[in-house]
């Protein structure tokens, strides 16, 4: 009877790591990535429902923990029941959010952001001092298997409908196909560059239910309609400089967006939520 019990506990507490709530954020920044209920969070009450600490994680050995500080990318893959995760001083992982395990976990010179490609591969923005995109298979070992130079890296974003890679530089958006993605050669071959209405490209993140990518610069919030080619200012946010994340929630449609301090915005309707111990980075709808 009592196996049953701790066998029972067990499940309902994997049942509860795994529910994904409509209004779900996870955020990273310093040396912890964390979710909150947007509602709650944003009504003054700041409760953390699930934490990662790379420095306290069991299966991240002890000399990798130095990789996983200044935290700067989550985001959430398989319906938020995993998550990609990586840090400027280079660590990335793949994460399951009911375990807490590392499924998969690959060094890239100041990584930061990823994205999920089929086939198990995972591609990463190895920004200044890195300046390439590295792609690694998840399967296999943790060098990457294919590796094209891109200026201060910084965006990426998989388009399953036009089955392309969007990625984000300096003064660029470039679209790549994948080609040999079947094989053991991968590579990214560069389809088109389209130049940015201004510098230091940083952000990259689909508008669901447009054919818009949002994308953040130096100067201000910009879309770029996939099927025309052409950018267009994204006006609440046409002059908010130094934007570090932008994120619109597939199914509200509201949008919430990080300058890295310890306030986030929300919008649509217009929010904040401030956090007493933590700087957020990146903030990411849970799906």
């Amino acid at each position: 009877m009592k196996n049953q019990i701790v066998i029972l506990v067990s499940l309902l507490l994997v049942s509860s790591a795994s529910r994904v709530s409509a209004e779900e954020l996870i955020l990273a920044g310093g040396d912890e990535t964390f979710i909150v209920d947007a509602a709650e969070a944003e009504a003054g009450r700041v409760r953390k429902l699930w934490s990662w600490l790379p420095q306290q994680a069991p299966d991240l050995p002890d000399d990798a923990r130095r990789e996983f500080h200044h935290l700067d990318e989550c985001k959430p893959v398989d319906d938020g029941r995993r998550f990609l995760i990586c840090a400027s001083n280079g660590g990335c992982v793949l994460l399951e959010r009911a375990t807490k395990r590392i499924v998969w976990r690959a060094r890239a010179r100041n990584a930061h952001s990823l994205e999920l490609l089929p086939r198990d591969r995972v591609v990463v923005a190895s920004s200044l001092s890195g300046d390439h995109l590295e792609v690694f298979d998840v399967n296999g070992p943790s060098t990457p298997v294919f590796k094209t130079p891109l200026r201060s890296a910084h965006g990426l974003c998989w388009d399953s409908q036009r089955q392309c890679l969007w990625a984000l530089g300096y003064d660029e958006l470039r679209r790549y196909t994948l080609v040999d993605w079947d094989g053991a050669q991968p590579k990214l071959e560069l389809a088109a560059a389209h130049r940015l209405p201004d510098a230091d490209g940083h952000d990259l993140r689909p508008a669901p239910n447009t054919a818009d990518l949002l994308l953040t610069t130096e100067q201000g919030v910009y879309r770029f309609d996939r099927d025309q080619a052409t950018f267009r200012p994204h006006v609440p946010l046409a002059t908010a400089a130094k934007v570090k994340s932008v994120d619109v929630h597939p199914t509200t449609g509201r949008m919430v967006l990080s300058t890295w301090g310890p306030t986030v915005r929300l919008l649509d309707p217009p929010a904040t939520i401030t956090f007493p111990d933590a700087r957020p980075y990146k903030a990411r709808w849970v799906r």
